[in-house]
């Protein structure tokens, strides 16, 4: 500040970098409400995951079929997911985080009532898997509309060197829901009501409700002008609003600031205006993305694969094929030590240790592999519980490094497309692994745990070779992402 009213004006301010414009977190409230999207869905999913062995054995179906079941739910997640978040550029992130809590709760119900009727003798078992697919996939349509909008919310919103830790306390929101779905899921198996394993699927559709009428009554709207609108820009004097951002600029005026707009805040939306145009179209090819996409997809479908075994290890190896519905707990117990595994790595060790995306991205595989090769050879409760804790918290490292890493690889005005094409890549991961997996696990169980190891190997390898220094990623720029 100058010393005398005589000193030359100071220069106009410069375009605000990334660190000013992230001078204002996510308030806590916001936060909680994100974390509440992402945590009722994945433990919806879960508890599914925790019942379906089970149920897949009382309709006396082969499990590769009901892992094939989920296929086009996951096919449509890969298409839909960049969809929804070029979308969310322009109706805003809110509204396609609603469409995606209905999509979650319509397709929970469609899919309790589907099994319910074939539980009951109303549907035959092909019948049955057949309308489970078709309500599932409105889930893989519509579902996929919240993810990519919570991630972009938070990425838009964060400065680079935070954006890891950012990104993972919002992937610790699935971690807590797969602690607290296969834990819920037992307790709403309710055979004196007549829903008994479809029980889960009508109680997280009620918690997905709530969660949607909380979303559309406490967030502010937001429409974003394109990806990055939804950043705060903050300046060094004391008459500039502190926290100028899209959801009170561009929405509801009672979340308007009342203070008058100061000449600096003023050269900031003049700023803005010449960046309104749409950035271009964001390719899976693109070179920046690339190594991070690679990545993703070797890691990703070996954790699809050891996800989709779990369930129908824990039932043949404790021997419970013969009575389906006490095999919901074991494989609860196991899904829950996974999802305590998760939330270690992401809760403690990302943010004690300070992991960068591609140190997060190479320990976590390194411990995944050393989870995989115990989990394929346990045969106590206990034993594979662990080594499926071990696996966990190497996958709950690596999703959230590689997830970081592909928000960095771009601009800011790109975060909502890069957000989708991180969905539609963990959609991919799922169209058909899980079903290969089980059926080479059906096959011999070296054949399925083989293929996992050598795709964990291989993405370990590139990505020692592949992937760039944390050092330059989080390095704050006026073009960072």
């Amino acid at each position: 500040m100058p010393d005398s009213d005589t000193s030359p004006p100071s220069p106009a301010p410069p375009a605000p970098t990334e660190t000013a414009a992230n001078a204002s977190p996510i308030s806590s409230g916001r936060m909680a409400l994100l974390f509440a999207v992402m945590l009722v869905t994945a433990a919806g999913n879960t508890a599914m995951q925790s019942v379906m062995p089970s149920i897949g054995t009382a309709l006396n179906v082969s499990d590769v079929w009901i892992s094939i079941a989920f296929s086009g739910s996951a096919l449509l997640w890969v298409v839909c997911a960049p969809i929804w978040a070029r979308r969310s550029d322009r109706r805003g992130r809110k509204a396609m985080m609603a469409l995606g809590l209905v999509g979650f709760v319509v397709s929970m119900i469609a899919c309790g009532l589907v099994l319910w009727a074939g539980l009951s003798g109303w549907l035959g078992a092909t019948a049955t898997l057949l309308a489970f697919a078709a309500a599932r996939s409105l889930y893989g349509g519509f579902g996929s509309a919240a993810p990519p909008a919570v991630q972009a919310y938070v990425a838009s919103r964060t400065p680079r060197s935070e954006r890891t830790n950012a990104l993972s306390l919002v992937a610790s929101s699935f971690g807590l829901g797969t602690v607290i779905g296969p834990a819920l899921a037992p307790l709403m198996v309710l055979p004196f009501m007549g829903f008994g394993l479809t029980g889960p699927f009508i109680g997280f559709a009620l918690l997905g409700l709530v969660a949607l009428i909380l979303l559309r009554w406490r967030l502010p709207d937001d429409q974003p002008q394109f990806a990055a609108r939804g950043v705060a820009a903050s300046y060094d004097t004391a008459t500039d609003t502190p926290d100028f951002d899209a959801d009170r600029a561009h929405a509801d005026p009672a979340h308007a600031d009342p203070a008058p707009e100061s000449p600096r805040a003023a050269q900031a939306k003049e700023h803005d205006a010449d960046l309104e145009s749409e950035p271009p179209r964001l390719k899976w090819t693109d070179m920046r993305l690339r190594p991070w996409i690679v990545a993703q997809l070797l890691g990703g479908h070996a954790q699809a694969m050891v996800l989709g075994i779990s369930g129908f290890l824990v039932l043949d190896r404790l021997d419970l094929r013969a009575a389906p519905t006490e095999g919901a707990g074991p494989v609860g117990l196991v899904l829950m030590s996974g999802a305590l595994a998760s939330l270690l790595s992401q809760w403690g060790i990302i943010p004690r240790f300070k992991l960068g995306p591609r140190a997060a991205t190479l320990w976590g595989i390194a411990a995944a592999i050393g989870g995989i090769a115990l989990l394929s050879v346990a045969s106590q409760i206990h034993v594979i519980a662990l080594g499926y804790a071990i696996a966990s918290l190497g996958f709950g490292l690596f999703r959230p490094g590689t997830t970081a890493g592909t928000s960095l690889a771009v601009t800011r005005a790109e975060q909502g497309q890069a957000s989708g094409v991180v969905a539609s890549i963990a959609g991919a991961s799922f169209i058909y692994a899980p079903a290969l997996g089980v059926w080479l696990y059906g096959l011999s169980d070296w054949y399925a745990f083989g293929l996992i190891m050598a795709l964990c190997l291989i993405a370990l390898g590139h990505g020692a070779l592949k992937l760039q220094a944390d050092k330059d990623l989080t390095r704050e720029g006026e073009r960072g992402g």
